[in-house]
Parts: structure tokens; sequence; C-alpha cells
């Protein structure tokens, strides 16, 4: 499946996203704030659910690694305003770039 042509709507993102949205916003504002690498502390967790994950769900996965940081996170915007969750907001802020960016960065090289 290219993924050029799988498209990434709000929903995918929030899919994407549930780990951190089950973090309470405060934890996830420092964490975000410290640029901390969260990826690597889980590595383990995802490499045995990348066992699951069907190609289709990893096409998606690959097409969000490769989209600039900051269309994501105009998805996490609109994603926030549809659902009102705290997480995708922090997320969403262009402060939360860096982190966003460390943690795609290293989930690629753990997935792929």
């Amino acid at each position: 499946m290219e993924t050029q042509e799988i498209e990434i709507t709000e929903e995918d993102v929030i899919g994407l996203m549930d780990q951190f949205t089950q973090v309470p916003p405060l934890l996830l504002k420092m964490v975000v704030s410290g640029n901390s690498n969260v990826v690597n502390s889980f590595q383990g967790q995802i490499e045995e659910y990348k066992g699951t994950l069907s190609p289709e769900e990893m096409a998606k996965i690959k097409k969000v690694l490769e989209m600039p940081v900051e269309d994501l996170q105009e998805i996490l915007k609109r994603a926030y305003l549809e659902t009102k969750q705290e997480q995708l907001k922090i997320l969403a802020d262009p402060k939360a770039k860096p982190f966003i960016e460390k943690n795609l960065q290293g989930l690629g090289k753990i997935l792929f």
C-alpha cells in the first residue's frame, strides 16, 4: 500500500494518539516541555504491539511519520476541537514540535 494514497483523518490521529490521551494533561505538559524521548522508554511494548498491527495500520503509521509535523499538529488541533481532549491541545501547540519530532523519529527507528 503506497503511503501517498493514504489520507490521515482526525479519527486516525485520535487512534494513534490513544496512549497520549491516557496520560494526565499536567504530566504530558511536563514531558513535552522537557522534550523527553518517551518512545525509548516503551521500546519493548512498541515492538510487541508492532506484531499486532495490520499492513494498513502500519501504512498509516508510516504516513504519519512522513508528514511534516506542522501538518500533523493541524490534525491534532482539529481532533482537539472535535473531542476537547486536553492532551491533543497540548500536542497541537507549536511548542510541542521538538517533542513530536524526537518521538516520531524514535518510533520510526523501532517500527521500520
